[in-house]
């Protein structure tokens, strides 16, 4: 079956709807792409979508059996390529399109988004890539790094600044805190930062821990992030990152969430919702070993489809 993932090059988007595809046995074709104005300007609300709307890859026959679309440039993609298909392409959804989901044969959004309809799917949280298989291949890549730290370890996943939270110094130092408090407790550390963590608070966090034994990724060679997963006995993110927090809860470990300023309704939500389900817990100094049915949001979604579509259902 011919899949395209169609989304605007983020890597959040493109990897909840990689991990779809994946999960249904498919090797997509990624297609990025950008608008042009005025579509640039009003989407998703526009419409009227034409092959000039486009930029980036070409969006043109033959056309795909499925279409995975995530983020707000998307929407006008996967309209588009549903009306010149004939319908012939399914098309699905990843997130609130924030224009009417009948646009679309299937939508998949989290529980915090407020977008209910017939034709939409309610996941726990953000779909991703993590499988087992992944795990285990990154636990053997890391191997030679992790495997001589002292249990427990524990991952520590650091965000940055985004509309609803700031990186700022008192979000540093509550970091800074948490990584001396699990030394206190005598846990291994394994720490690694995103891009939105921005330089100025990645100098600031390595110079509050500079007396720490945590293990820090440099920055600069391959991201040990999956690896860390692997190894984890349980982990703990900063409160801004629905995909670290969503990837986290699929691996079936403790997850703690670490507070920052800001936050929003939606947000708030989003960690209620996994509090309140024993999958996430906030981070008060002494992680506890817990248990709890693992996410798997992609295997939902690529189930769904499955059914939609009627194709064979995957192997048990």
């Amino acid at each position: 079956m011919k899949c395209w993932i169609v989304t605007e090059g983020l890597a959040g988007t493109e990897n909840q709807c990689l991990g779809v595809a994946e999960s249904l046995g498919l090797s997509p074709e990624i297609k990025r792409i950008g608008l042009r104005q005025p579509w640039k300007a009003f989407s998703p609300f526009l419409g009227l979508e034409c092959p000039g709307t486009f930029t980036g890859d070409a969006l043109s026959p033959p056309w795909p059996d499925l279409v995975i679309a995530s983020g707000r440039k998307a929407v006008a993609a996967a309209r588009y390529i549903k009306r010149r298909s004939h319908g012939s392409a399914f098309t699905v959804f990843l997130q609130d399109p924030k224009t009417d989901p009948a646009s679309f044969d299937l939508v998949a959004v989290p529980a915090h988004d407020g977008l209910r309809d017939p034709n939409v799917l309610v996941t726990s949280a953000a779909p991703n890539r993590l499988t087992s298989a992944r795990l285990d291949g990154a636990r053997e890549e890391w191997r030679p790094v992790f495997e001589k730290m002292n249990n427990p370890r524990i991952a520590v996943l650091v965000g940055g600044s985004s509309k609803a939270y700031a990186m700022d110094w008192q979000a540093v130092q509550n970091i800074a805190d948490a990584v001396k408090k699990l030394e206190d407790r005598h846990c291994s550390v394994m720490l690694t930062m995103s891009r939105r963590t921005g330089a100025g608070n990645e100098r600031l966090l390595r110079e509050n821990l500079k007396d720490c034994n945590a293990w820090i990724w440099d920055g600069e060679e391959v991201n040990p992030y999956f690896g860390m997963l692997a190894w984890a006995d349980a982990v703990l993110v900063t409160a801004d990152s629905v995909s670290m927090i969503s990837e986290a809860a699929t691996i079936g470990k403790p997850v703690y969430i670490l507070p920052m300023p800001g936050g929003n309704a939606k947000l708030d939500r989003f960690h209620r919702n996994l509090i309140d389900r024993g999958i996430v817990r906030m981070f008060e100094g002494d992680p506890e070993y817990y248990q709890y049915e693992p996410l798997n949001d992609a295997k939902l979604v690529a189930e769904a489809i499955r059914k939609a579509m009627n194709l064979p259902m995957a192997a048990k």
